[in-house]
């Protein structure tokens, strides 16, 4: 919690319960089922909470946007920005069912009320989002045909509708055919961890 409030320590108390039970709900279920790798568990908080937390140093988003996020695994980065934004809807899809059991498990645990996990291919989902988030799910151009018709054209934000992606390493090569949609953000300018020295976040503009 101690990297949490370094960063983000406008928190109320209700929301940094939230963030300690989290912790605690990932631990309990990564002996059941392995939804972050066994030798990671002890870095949850640096490489998967505060990680997907770095969008939010970019965008708070207007209370009722819509947010799909695309391949979540364990809830990630769906459930720490619906505990950081209540006022947001995310919905979390993942086409691993087990992974999903845990998610909702966590979302009701937490009592989190703007939070759903679907077990769903991507591509089945039919209905229009404000924004789509994603930690690197595969090749982002491939990712970005994932996502077509499910952006809506309605702007609620102070940014353009689009999609949030998270990814590690050199990304130059997939982004060089959207250099006119797209916005590249280095975590390390928010978090001086060493972990995200490498860490972007692509910004994809709709239209």
């Amino acid at each position: 919690m101690e990297l949490i409030l370094k960063y983000f320590n406008e928190l109320s108390g209700e929301q940094i319960r939230q963030f300690s039970q989290a912790g605690e709900l990932y631990r309990y279920w990564n002996q059941k089922i392995n939804v972050i790798s066994r030798k990671d568990i002890d870095n949850l908080f640096l490489h998967h909470v505060l990680h997907s937390l770095s969008i939010a140093k970019i965008i708070r988003f207007t209370e009722g946007t819509e947010v799909l996020d695309i391949g979540t695994g364990g809830g990630f980065p769906g459930i720490p920005l619906a505990i950081l934004m209540p006022g947001v809807n995310f919905r979390l899809v993942d086409s691993t069912g087990k992974k999903i059991k845990v998610v909702n498990s966590v979302i009701k645990e937490l009592g989190l009320r703007n939070a759903e996990g679907i077990h769903e291919r991507a591509e089945r989902i039919k209905r229009e989002f404000d924004f789509i988030v994603s930690r690197a799910v595969g090749n982002f151009p491939d990712f970005v045909r994932l996502t077509r018709g499910k952006i809506s054209n309605v702007q609620i934000n102070s940014m353009p509708n689009g999609i949030f992606y998270l990814k590690g390493g050199d990304i130059e090569t997939e982004v060089s055919a959207f250099k006119d949609r797209i916005k590249v953000f280095k975590i390390s300018d928010f978090f001086e961890e060493s972990y995200f020295r490498t860490k972007k976040i692509i910004f994809y503009k709709q239209g």
